[in-house]
């Protein structure tokens, strides 16, 4: 009887309905403050932006023309235009894509990664959810984060021109 009860617990375990891959099924179902069909994304973005932004796609490394970016300025999201990042906590990380000490606050929000086979922090468009890249912990010392971005998800508003 007592091998019997631990076969049953077993099986109630294996289907449980709050297995992990519901639960980051659950997450990617957020709603956001800016929300557009697959066919609205596809028609506002580039192929390699929509891959990025959409399906959590990574551009080549040094393919993106924002990594030697050194311009003063706002790094916003290339799907909804929040802004993300600031061109004063940029660095070369010499990764070959942008990377900065920081995000704009309240603007990125973060989730887990598991895809290749270990643990990542993922950071997305708070308003849009739109990929943007991973943050890492081997940054400078002003906050020791790297967060390394795709450059096509971001489109670059230099100082002169944000206060149109």
């Amino acid at each position: 009887m007592k091998f019997l009860s631990t076969i049953i617990v077993l099986i109630a375990l294996f289907f449980s309905c709050d297995s992990p891959a519901q639960k980051n099924k659950a997450a990617k179902q957020e709603v956001f403050k800016v929300t557009k069909t697959d066919a609205e994304w596809k028609a506002q973005l580039s192929p390699a932006a929509y891959n990025v932004l959409r399906h959590e796609g990574t551009e080549r490394a040094f393919s993106s023309e924002l990594n030697d970016n050194h311009k003063v300025g706002t790094y916003v999201c290339a799907g909804c235009g929040t802004p993300v990042f600031e061109s004063k906590h940029k660095f070369d990380s010499g990764t070959g894509w942008p990377s900065f000490d920081r995000e704009i606050k309240g603007n990125v929000a973060f989730s887990t990664d598991r895809k290749l086979g270990y643990t990542r922090t993922e950071e997305h468009c708070a308003v849009c959810g739109g990929h943007l890249g991973h943050v890492f912990n081997d940054g400078p010392e002003t906050t020791g984060k790297r967060h390394c971005i795709n450059g096509l998800a971001l489109n670059f508003i230099p100082e002169n021109e944000e206060s149109k």
